[in-house]
């Protein structure tokens, strides 16, 4: 499988996908980049952002995609 196929399985099965998990479950470091290939395939993806907790207790907002509808 590449990583687009890696990626629409993923946000199928967990209902979306972090730039985090792209890399831990994927080993995709550039998903915005395989975002914009899966959307010109045809998929309607959609971005929110998001709160996740980082180093230190910190917080950050970071992109997360889905499948639309």
């Amino acid at each position: 499988m590449n990583q687009c196929e890696l990626i629409l399985k993923y946000m199928k099965e967990h209902g979306g996908i972090t730039p985090r998990e792209a890399l831990n479950h994927c080993g995709c470091m550039r998903l915005s980049a395989r975002i914009h290939d899966l959307r010109a395939l045809g998929h309607d993806i959609k971005m929110e952002l998001v709160e996740v907790k980082i180093r230190g207790g910190h917080k950050t907002r970071v992109s997360r995609y889905s499948l639309n509808g």
